[in-house]
């Protein structure tokens, strides 16, 4: 193997065994792996530290399992055997210890005989299973409601549920006032039929139905329109494509192939009620201002490393404007070299944040674990292959930058010294392992360095940019054991339109600061 190969093999996260129509179980725990902060929160060790001794207190009976798989995983360049994490997602739900009555699911060596399982059920019921599992003080920034010393937030309620207003009222009624409840809810739903080409008109149909009651003022049945709204957007945002339907005639689900795309940047700002929507707009269109200016950027600096040294970055900048390109903003910033070159990218990226920061609602910034802006970029998919949800093949599609990007924000406090992350902005509790690997000059000073729980040791990626992920738009796709590399220019393959891979489960990121 050359040395090139090597290296990217190494770098590229593990896969898990199926032990028998387990892809539904493994697609779930690969796809979960794209939120560093639930890894933070359960208290996953560093890949170098020999014991998790110091891991926090985690309640419930799933989450140490969990915590333990996603140790192994990071510590390994093998597939992982998930036998002990599933024995016991069996015990605490029966329905995924199922038999298979048709003798399909029977793999030798495997004890196999199991059926196979519904992987957005499986997604859905391990969340479930782990909402006893606290926001660490780590993650929980100075002046935010749940800080350290009050009551303890729950992690799944705070980073994956959102709340909802529903508005029930009957057009045939007019003078019936109208009947509002608000629930908590930890996924919304794209409903799919014969005109839905697009995610988001399947999710804005999912959020006006239509429903017959028994109207007490009118004292017979009437037809009533239930409104739904968002009033509270979590950081992780799951999208569940209704794929699957109940066919009375075969007395099974059947599965809907039509072909919807999906957006891998989504502004659902349009899913929330008018209050929250004002509170989100001032920096979630800064925000899409600054990601314009951030990409010209990186154009012309991209210009500038491949342009011969002779014509210097002035030069590079000059003949993109001739060329008619926007590169404005290179020279309308203040601190600009005479010439239109760029700044360092540091001192664009802290005057950013200072912008933004003061954009923010303050009842946003002090909710742990709230979108502050609405706008999502999709970081995980779990995709169905087959004609039915009891058969078929489940996997998982997560984005390059999850493993190769920068952790989660660290803020003082316990896990900060357990959690196997690390980040620039973290304030380390402890002292400095001096066997650890150093911190790079810009952040050896603001924090110590630990190695984070994907497995990757940052020490091998690019440190002359750290911005560099933000250019990998590919994926990984996760097929049990098999980890390969998925280009971007193949996502719209998953949008589905037939019996092979379709999205069924999409994982969006709330894009901060």
């Amino acid at each position: 193997m050359a040395d090139e190969d090597l290296a990217a093999a190494l770098e590229r996260p593990v896969g898990l065994l199926n032990l028998g129509n387990t892809c539904y179980m493994n697609s779930t725990v690969q796809a979960l792996r794209a939120i560093p902060e639930l890894q933070v929160a359960l208290g996953v060790p560093s890949p170098n530290s020999s014991s998790s001794s110091s891991a926090p207190n985690i309640s419930g009976t799933l989450p140490k399992p969990l915590r333990d798989l996603y140790a192994n995983l990071s510590r390994t360049s093998d597939a992982v055997n998930p036998a002990s994490f599933l024995n016991v997602l069996r015990q605490v739900n029966p329905q995924f210890a199922e038999r298979d009555r048709s003798g399909k699911g029977t793999m030798a060596g495997m004890g196999g005989g199991y059926a196979q399982q519904d992987a957005e059920e499986c997604y859905s019921q391990v969340l479930n299973s782990v909402r006893d599992v606290e926001v660490p003080d780590s993650l929980i920034h100075p002046g935010a409601i749940g800080g350290t010393g009050g009551q303890k937030k729950r992690f799944i309620e705070q980073y994956m549920m959102g709340e909802i207003r529903r508005e029930l009222s009957s057009p045939e009624s007019p003078d019936e006032a109208p009947t509002v409840t608000i629930e908590k809810i930890m996924k919304i739903e794209c409903n799919i039929n014969s005109q839905t080409n697009y995610m988001h008109s399947g999710i804005m149909s999912a959020l006006t139905s239509v429903i017959s009651k028994t109207s007490p003022t009118l004292g017979r049945e009437a037809q009533y329109t239930q409104t739904s709204r968002i009033t509270r957007l979590p950081s992780y945002l799951n999208v569940h494509m209704v794929r699957f339907a109940w066919k009375a005639d075969v007395q099974k689900k059947a599965k809907i192939m039509r072909k919807v795309k999906f957006p891998t940047t989504y502004d659902a700002v349009d899913l929330t009620s008018p209050e929250l929507r004002e509170k989100l707009l001032p920096a979630s269109r800064r925000l899409q201002e600054i990601e314009k200016e951030r990409a010209e950027r990186r154009k012309v600096r991209k210009r500038t490393k491949n342009a011969p040294a002779a014509g210097g970055p002035s030069t590079v900048v000059q003949d993109s404007l001739t060329a008619g390109e926007d590169v404005t903003m290179a020279s309308a910033e203040p601190g600009n070299e005479a010439g239109g070159a760029l700044e360092d990218e540091e001192i664009y990226r802290a005057r950013e944040k200072t912008e933004l920061e003061a954009l923010v609602d303050p009842d946003l910034r002090a909710d742990v674990g709230a979108s502050t802006t609405g706008l999502y970029e999709l970081v995980a998919i779990i995709t169905h292959k087959g004609a039915a949800a009891d058969s078929g093949h489940y996997m998982a599609f997560v984005k390059k930058s999850v493993f190769h990007g920068p952790p989660p924000t660290l803020y003082t406090g316990p896990a900060a010294n357990d959690a196997g992350t690390t980040n620039t902005e973290s304030a380390s509790t402890r002292t400095a392992d001096p066997n650890a690997m150093e911190a790079d000059d810009a952040s050896a000073t603001t924090s110590a360095t630990i190695t984070p729980p994907t497995g990757i040791d940052q020490s091998k990626q690019p440190s002359s940019d750290p911005y560099a992920y933000e250019d990998d738009e590919d994926w990984y796709k996760f097929d049990d054991d098999k980890v390969s590399v998925f280009p971007k220019e193949k996502l719209s393959t998953l949008d589905g339109g037939g019996e092979d891979s379709s999205a069924y489960v999409l994982l969006y990121r709330s894009k901060e600061m």
